[in-house]
C-alpha cells in the first residue's frame, strides 16, 4: 500500500461524544484540517454552532444528527468501571446500532468506530500483543463486554458501500483528563492510590493528541483501514508506577508508595464492586468506586501493543512522546513549562 500521504478533501463529518476530552480533540483536528463538523451529545460542547443535542436511545435525534454527513466518527459510550449491564447495553450496543443503521440510511460512506483494546484483553498479561479478535464473553467489566458486542455489529456492516473501521486508543491521557489524571492525582493526594506488585507491570498508554490523529488518520485511510480493528498506542511502554509517578509530579502531589499484592487487589475489587453497586445508583453519578476486579487486573498485568500494523494501515506515527506529554501535563497544572518534542 502506498505511504504517500494524501490531502483530504474536505467531508462533512459526524462526531459523537464531542463533550468529552477525545472526541472533543477529535472535533477539533478535523476542523483544523478543514472538515465540516457536526457534533452530537447530550450536553453542549465547545466545538462550534453546527451542534445536535441528544441520546443514542433516541432514535429520531440520531436520525437528525446523520441527515447530510458522508461519514462518521463514532465516540460517545458510557464509559465506567461499574454500572448496572442493562445501562451499558442502552448505550453501548443498541445506541451503536441505532447509529449504524440511521447512518447507513442517511447515505453516509465511511464509519469510524471508536472501541478500546479491552475488547480482547481477558485478564492475561498482553506483551507486544496484536489487536485480536472482540470477545464479549471473555472480555472483563461490563463496558468492556458491551465495547465488544458493539464492534462486533459495526464491523459486520463493513461493505464497499458502507465502509466501517475500528480504531482502539489504550488509555488516553492528557491535561483535562478526568478519567485517568484526576483521579491519580485526587487520590495520590489523599493517599488512597496504592501500587500494586509494586507498580512494576509494563503497560501501553496514549497521549491525548496522538489519539485524536489516529483516529482521524483512520478515517483519512478508510480505503486501507476498513473491516479492520486497529490498537492505537504511544509505543512506548512504561512501568505502571513510572507512570503514575510522573502523572503525581506534574500535579504536584507525593507519587505513592505503598504496594499492595495484585492478587490481592483483584479480590477486594469484586467485593467493593458488589457492594458499590448494591448501596444504588446514586452513588455512580458521582464517582467510581476505589477498586474493581477490572481495574486492578489493569494496573497489575502488562498490557502493552505491536503497532506495526497500525502504523502501516495508518501511514501514522505518533507526534508526542511520553516525556513531553508529561511536560505539557506540567505546564497545564503551572509547573515546568513544556518542552518542544525532538
Amino acid at each position: 500500500m502506498s505511504t504517500e500521504a494524501m490531502p483530504e478533501a474536505p467531508r462533512r463529518v459526524l462526531v459523537t461524544g464531542a463533550s468529552g476530552l477525545l472526541g472533543g480533540a477529535v472535533a477539533q483536528l478535523l476542523r483544523a484540517k478543514g472538515h465540516r463538523v457536526r457534533t452530537f451529545q447530550r450536553r453542549a460542547s465547545a466545538h462550534g454552532a453546527d451542534e445536535v443535542r441528544g441520546s443514542l436511545t433516541d432514535p429520531a435525534a440520531v436520525r437528525r444528527a446523520v441527515a447530510g454527513v458522508d461519514a462518521v466518527i463514532h465516540l460517545a459510550a458510557k464509559v465506567s468501571f461499574t454500572g448496572s449491564w442493562h445501562d451499558f447495553v442502552a448505550t453501548n450496543i443498541t445506541g451503536t446500532t441505532t447509529l449504524l443503521a440511521e447512518a447507513r440510511d442517511a447515505g453516509v460512506r465511511d464509519f469510524v468506530f471508536v472501541s478500546s483494546p479491552s475488547v480482547a484483553h481477558f485478564g492475561e498479561p498482553l506483551a507486544g500483543a496484536g489487536a485480536g479478535v472482540a470477545d464479549p464473553d471473555r472480555a472483563r467489566g461490563n463496558y468492556a463486554r458491551s465495547k465488544a458486542a458493539a464492534e462486533l455489529l459495526a464491523l459486520a456492516q463493513d461493505s464497499p458501500d458502507f465502509r466501517v473501521a475500528s480504531i482502539r486508543p489504550h488509555v488516553v491521557w492528557g491535561p483535562g483528563d478526568t478519567q485517568l489524571v484526576e483521579r491519580v492525582i485526587e487520590r495520590a493526594a489523599g493517599g488512597r492510590l496504592p501500587l500494586l506488585d509494586g507498580g512494576a507491570a509494563l503497560i501501553d498508554t496514549t497521549y491525548i493528541d496522538n489519539a485524536a490523529g489516529a483516529i482521524v488518520r483512520g478515517l483519512e485511510r478508510m480505503e486501507y483501514a476498513h473491516g479492520r480493528a486497529l490498537v492505537v498506542t504511544n509505543g512506548e511502554p512504561r512501568p505502571v508506577g513510572e507512570l503514575m509517578a510522573g502523572i503525581c509530579r506534574a500535579g504536584g502531589v507525593p507519587a505513592p508508595r505503598i504496594s499492595v499484592p495484585g492478587w490481592l487487589a483483584r479480590g477486594a475489587g469484586s467485593v467493593i464492586e458488589r457492594v458499590w453497586l448494591a448501596a444504588g445508583a446514586r452513588n455512580l453519578v458521582h464517582d467510581e468506586p476505589p477498586m474493581t476486579r477490572f481495574l486492578a487486573e489493569q494496573l497489575s498485568t502488562a498490557h502493552w501493543f505491536d503497532q506495526r500494523e497500525t502504523r502501516e494501515v495508518l501511514d501514522w506515527k505518533p507526534e508526542v512522546g511520553i516525556d513531553e506529554g508529561l511536560a505539557r501535563l506540567a505546564a497545564h497544572y503551572g509547573g515546568i513549562p513544556s518542552r518542544k518534542s525532538s
